[in-house]
């Protein structure tokens, strides 16, 4: 039975910083591909974040330069780091256990979520 439990959000002004932080358990963390998404009331889910088994990391171009995918497989949480945060970044931030995910190069370009692999998440708001 996989758990993944989100915390670190809460609100900035824009232009500040925070680290989300996703504690897994009840499996092998390192063998999945591990996610983050993001949902805001009226918007699509997008995808922010994806970090591979092999540890290759991928992020969304509305994203990119402002955060950074990180993980302590000895800890086996996976975390983002978001910088310069713009009120457009609000939502419910969502890790996910190896997700579906549609990535060219560098970039994530989409992402669905299994069916409970991913966590409550955490609500990240930008004034």
């Amino acid at each position: 039975h996989v758990q993944l439990v989100e915390s670190g959000g809460g609100s900035v002004q824009a232009g500040g910083s925070l680290k989300l932080s996703c504690k897994v358990s009840g499996t092998t963390y390192s063998s999945y591909c591990m996610a983050w998404f993001r949902q805001a009331p009226g918007k699509e889910r997008e995808g922010v974040a994806s970090i591979d088994s092999d540890g290759s990391t991928r992020y969304a171009d509305s994203m990119k330069g402002r955060i950074t995918l990180s993980q302590d497989n000895a800890k086996n949480t996976l975390y983002l780091q978001m910088n310069s945060l713009k009120p457009e970044d609000t939502g419910m931030y969502y890790c996910a256990a190896n997700p579906d995910v549609v990535v060219a190069g560098t970039s994530l370009l989409g992402l669905t979520p299994r069916s409970g692999y991913w966590g409550q998440g955490t609500q990240v708001t930008v004034s």
